[in-house]
């Protein structure tokens, strides 16, 4: 039987990307989708990564694994510490949504640039592509940005104007690698490549790559 994998989001816009990763790599997962859309809200109102909100991820992965999981992919980027509870509680592969990526950021030195639409995401994700550099014994130089406004747009229903605030924006920028922070950035790849030569990285793509190869 193929492999069954849950993939847990923090908001609904994360979904359609990563099951349309799936669909065009790996068709053959079967997939389940968990969304809890307190989780941004809760974490922006706490002002940090609490004890509970740990605890309530855990919950959500046993939950995952007693419900028939081979893997996990979370799909909530600003969350790290807790995934990483989970990883260290189940025995089946749990990723975090942006490990994968940054393993291919990492491979050999290089600068990239990193756009992120939700600012809490941006301070866990510099200090886990740090370390994941330090780990690997390369130097990445590493600028990260903020796209105002792409966020809204999308939970506005203005998916359009996401997209051309966040390829505009990359257009403009001199690096080796460009990655895309958030699941829900994945959509806007095709219209940022045609405005730019510089490689682009999506956290869905890269993850479903490292699941099947995993499961495989």
């Amino acid at each position: 039987m193929n492999p069954k994998i849950y993939l847990v989001h923090a908001a609904e816009v994360s979904i359609a990307p990563v099951v349309s990763s799936f669909r065009q790599a790996w068709p053959e997962a079967r997939l389940a989708n968990l969304l809890e859309d307190s989780f941004m809200p809760d974490l922006a109102a706490d002002g940090k990564l609490t004890d509970l909100m740990i605890s309530r991820f855990v919950d959500i992965a046993h939950y995952c694994a007693k419900s028939g999981a081979d893997a996990i992919l979370f799909a909530c980027s600003a969350f790290g510490p807790a995934i990483e509870q989970c990883q260290r509680e189940l025995k089946i592969p749990v990723l975090k949504p942006n490990e994968a990526m940054y393993e291919q950021l990492v491979e050999k030195n290089c600068h990239v640039s990193l756009l992120a639409t939700f600012p809490p995401s941006i301070p866990s994700m510099i200090s886990e592509i740090q370390q994941m550099a330090a780990q690997a014994g390369t130097t990445v130089s590493l600028d990260t940005y903020l796209v105002e406004g792409a966020l809204a747009a999308l939970q506005n229903g203005q998916p359009e104007e996401h997209n051309r605030l966040i390829a505009e924006f990359a257009s403009k920028l001199q690096c080796d690698k460009i990655a895309f922070a958030q699941f829900s950035m994945a959509p806007v790849l095709a219209l940022a490549r045609s405005k730019t030569n510089v490689p682009i990285l999506t956290t869905p793509d890269s993850a479903v790559a490292k699941l099947k190869k995993i499961l495989s």
